[in-house]
């Protein structure tokens, strides 16, 4: 009997080893079929920057919460002769209609930021359509001009955000140098990690209503511009076509 029991165990020890191995192998063929699929899909990236030879940076503002600092920021583009792009929220649109012509008749590009400033990856297709042509609509009737450019809120996107806002027609905009104005900081530290972060065709990303971000343009304007940067808005600096994007959203100029 003691034999028997024996060998019973070591069977059932052995389906248990060969169900294992079974379960085992079919989790890791899974996982590699997912990982194969997940590396071989196409990703949809929005542009952080650009591919350029020569020294053209944009510096741009998104605006979602109040105007407090956006006087003085207009200010100092003025003196020191920039031109930006501003990302408007509908909601921030629709509130400060004298803002948003103000800032148009200064010469400044406008942009979408959405149209309330959510989560977009989390939208289907028909809530990523209205929002993005609710909110290029409202700053239309302000300025007159088409919106071509769309700035994700959160700089959070997905392949259907991306691919829905280039069909209809606006090009994806994040950042390659995050001032992080928005937490605060003080001028110096601001422009400093401005000055530092910049390269040819590099898109800086700052807010409207920074505490110190207009307190900081003088430095950034100075120091950049006698390293012989230009600054352009984003929409002179892109590529409109025959272009790609690389796996950092470095835009480049396709092959002639």
């Amino acid at each position: 009997m003691k034999i028997i029991c024996f060998k019973a165990k070591r069977f059932l020890s052995g389906l248990g080893l060969l169900a294992l191995a079974v379960a085992v192998l079919f989790v890791m063929r899974e996982v590699g079929m997912y990982a194969v699929n997940a590396v071989s899909a196409a990703r949809s990236l929005p542009i952080y920057s650009v591919e350029r030879e020569e020294k053209k940076i944009a510096i741009s503002f998104d605006c979602a919460w109040g105007t407090d600092h956006t006087d003085a920021i207009l200010r100092e583009l003025e003196r020191a002769g920039v031109r930006c792009t501003f990302f408007m929220v509908q909601f921030w649109t629709e509130k400060y209609p004298e803002y948003v012509k103000k800032i148009d008749e200064a010469g400044h590009e406008i942009g979408t930021h959405s149209k309330t400033h959510s989560y977009m990856s989390r939208q289907s297709e028909a809530e990523i359509r209205e929002e993005l042509s609710s909110s290029a609509a409202a700053i239309e009737e302000v300025t007159g001009k088409k919106v071509e450019l769309f700035r994700p809120p959160y700089g959070d996107y997905d392949n259907l955000l991306v691919d829905t806002a280039k069909a209809m027609g606006l090009y994806t905009v994040q950042w390659d140098v995050d001032s992080l104005d928005w937490k605060d900081l003080s001028a110096t530290d601001i422009a400093m990690r401005i000055i530092n972060g910049v390269k040819p065709g590099s898109i800086i990303l700052c807010h409207n209503n920074g505490l110190h971000t207009a307190e900081a343009l003088p430095l950034i304007f100075s120091t950049l511009q006698n390293r012989g940067y230009e600054f352009v808005p984003v929409g002179e600096l892109i590529y409109r076509e025959n272009y790609t994007i690389d796996s950092a959203g470095r835009q480049h100029a396709a092959a002639a």
